[in-house]
């Protein structure tokens, strides 16, 4: 017969379910926030349609987020951390040679932007749903697409290009690219042949 302290103690499942706090509303907001806004678009999503989703009021909202356009902001600063954890992934993969952690990370943003449900690229969305340069989510999407433009000319530079400048703003326009014939095209699109159009034009700039 099992000991009364045996037959009292939890299952190890429930003793982990315990353990791990419920989401605070903020995340809850914010997950679903971000699940929409990359889906549907921020400007077509509304504030009752995720207070709904997440299970949470309004004024419950407005106490994490000040306003719609700040939680698209937070939106996007959580978007962008993961962009740059996967491009510094392909640059650590590939230390010393900028080549081919270009072709890395493009190899990767080709291969999910010819998935069913690629939506692009959440910050240049971003920018083009919002105009307005002091809004605080086409900030961030403004400052990541500033700092990957420094860093692409940056790295054609240490490739030894001669115009290293033009080469980096030729592999930006390359992404963006890609980023926008992804949502065009789905799969089978033009976009899965990032990588190699990119090496072909690092090619024909070492070559001058």
């Amino acid at each position: 017969m099992p000991t009364k302290k045996a037959a009292t103690q939890l299952p190890e499942a429930a003793k982990s379910d315990e353990a791990t706090p419920p989401l605070r509303a903020a995340d809850r907001i914010l997950g679903v926030a971000r699940n929409l806004f990359y889906r549907e678009g921020i400007r077509a999503i509304g504030v009752d349609e995720i207070v709904r989703r997440a299970g949470v009021t309004k004024p419950s909202l407005y106490r994490s987020f000040p306003s719609k356009d700040e939680l698209a902001a937070s939106y996007l600063r959580a978007y962008e951390v993961e962009f740059w954890e996967h491009f510094d992934e392909a640059v650590a993969a590939h230390p010393g040679d900028p080549r081919a952690q270009i072709r890395a990370f493009l190899t990767r943003v080709g291969k999910r932007a010819v998935t069913q449900d690629y939506r692009g690229c959440g910050m240049t969305n971003a920018a083009v749903e919002y105009p307005e340069h002091d809004n605080p989510a086409r900030q961030v999407g403004e400052n990541n697409k500033r700092e990957l433009r420094r860093r692409l000319r940056a790295m054609a530079a240490e490739m030894g290009a001669d115009d290293a400048d033009t080469l980096g703003d030729g592999l930006l326009l390359l992404l963006e690219g890609a980023y926008v014939s992804g949502q065009l095209f789905g799969p089978g699109g033009p976009a899965a042949s990032v990588a190699v159009n990119a090496d072909r034009l690092i090619s024909a700039s070492l070559k001058g």
